[in-house]
């Protein structure tokens, strides 16, 4: 059975991994009883994730004929003589209204109902979640005849109950331990004040005494009384004192002035380069920020002279900066103060990054790790439209798998953790390792 490529966009794609077979139809009958059958529409429905049904009464809608789809037999008629390529051109409208994401164009999509009898698409590739014209005829034909749930979804969602119930009485159990541990704190913090009191006189005639013998209180009064009057200056820091100053004095008292005053210099050379030190370090950070200010101004004046996407490596390649900085400044200055259509912008300007990357192992991670900190630093628009963002470069292949896949894994592990962006790139990420799966079982 010949195959194409879902979608007249992707046409002429010949790695597009979405495909259908071809459109076979047969004209049966004569005179008022003539019909054409779609003889493979099963097989066509099942490659789009739609039930036949759908797409037959979609060709009745639009031819105004009547069409019927008998599930046992898996026949789909529709009434009157109708070419091929005509009914090829509805099942395109077809897709492009129920079938692809209206965000990335991805066929990978589910049809969803909401409460308030509302048609959406929610694309498993970027998350996007597209509103169904409903306008349409065949609106009122899907909410009366809803999609099947997958199976094992009430499967899934009895386990996730089960699962908070779990964490539940996980959680009283926590509470009812932590209250216990309390108490008996409270109860070990009393015993041990009353213990401590009878204790300290017994550890004091200890140390006193070579008897053994527990005096009365106030024969250990007495001893105190009389040591403090003898030696006040017995009981002394019982720890040597290791601070800069008591070195200096032990220094000074032990050798001779000359000898002392070396030591004093080399002790005092670590705090003079701690301080040089803390001071460059700060200088940098302040030279860096504005190094990279400048370098930005510098790209944006690059990219105003109208030079063309090739010539821009050569330019980018006399700069004075790191590949990282770079990156980032090339794209900030690309879109920077672009609040909506973030995705499409991209799409315009991918081949400035196309130049602007080099084909040398890593440069995929330095595009990727300028695409979240412009997301960072940018409004949430740029945040919701990262999936998309990364779809177009996939496509455009100016990204593949395996560095997406490790940007995503050590992003959250970094620093930038708990960023709203690894959320928003969950459902791309999900559906790359669902495609990895699928190829690896093919």
């Amino acid at each position: 059975m010949a195959l194409q490529n879902i979608g007249a966009a992707n046409s002429d794609d010949a790695f597009y991994r979405y495909k259908m077979p071809k459109m076979i139809t047969k004209i049966e009958g004569r005179g008022n009883g003539i019909k054409t059958n779609i003889v493979n529409m099963v097989d066509i429905a099942k490659a789009l994730a739609r039930p036949a049904s759908y797409t037959t009464k979609y060709f009745g809608c639009e031819l105004g004929a009547q069409s019927k789809f008998d599930e046992k037999s898996g026949t789909s008629h529709v009434n009157g003589a109708h070419d091929t390529a005509k009914l090829a051109g509805l099942l395109e409208n077809f897709i492009k209204k129920f079938v692809q994401c209206y965000g990335c164009g991805n066929p990978e999509t589910e049809i969803l109902i909401t409460k308030n009898q509302m048609i959406q698409l929610n694309c498993a590739a970027c998350g996007f979640v597209s509103d169904v014209d409903m306008r349409d005829k065949l609106t009122t034909f899907i909410l009366k005849n809803p999609p099947e749930t997958k199976k094992g979804s009430k499967d899934k969602k009895a386990m996730r109950r089960a699962e908070k119930e779990r964490l539940k009485e996980g959680e009283m159990a926590d509470e009812e331990q932590k209250k216990i541990k309390k108490e008996v704190k409270k109860k070990g913090s009393s015993t041990s004040k009353d213990g401590t009191t009878k204790s300290t006189p017994k550890k004091k005639a200890s140390a006193s005494d070579d008897d053994h013998v527990s005096p009365t209180h106030s024969q250990v009064d007495e001893k105190e009384d009389a040591s403090q009057e003898e030696d006040g200056d017995d009981d002394i820091q019982w720890q040597t004192d290791t601070s800069l100053e008591a070195a200096r004095q032990r220094i000074q008292e032990q050798l001779s002035a000359v000898t002392a005053d070396m030591v004093m210099l080399s002790t005092n050379e670590p705090e003079k380069n701690g301080k040089t030190a803390t001071k460059a370090s700060n200088g940098s950070e302040n030279g860096d920020s504005h190094n990279y200010s400048t370098l930005v101004g510098e790209v944006k004046a690059i990219l105003n002279k109208g030079i063309v996407a090739k010539d821009l490596h050569s330019h980018l390649a006399a700069l004075p900066a790191s590949a990282q900085d770079k990156t980032n400044a090339l794209f900030e200055a690309l879109f920077e103060g672009i609040e909506k259509g973030f995705a499409k912008e991209v799409i315009k300007k991918k081949s400035y990054l196309a130049a602007g990357v080099s084909k040398e192992e890593g440069s995929q991670l330095l595009l990727l790790s300028a695409i979240e900190a412009f997301c960072l630093n940018s409004t949430s628009s740029a945040l919701k439209e990262a999936a998309l963002v990364l779809k177009a470069l996939y496509d455009a292949d100016l990204l593949d798998e395996e560095n997406i896949l490790q940007w995503y894994q050590d992003g959250l592990k970094g620093k930038n953790k708990d960023s709203k962006i690894w959320k928003n790139v969950k459902p791309f990420i999900d559906w790359l390792q669902s495609a990895e799966s699928e190829s690896e079982e093919e």
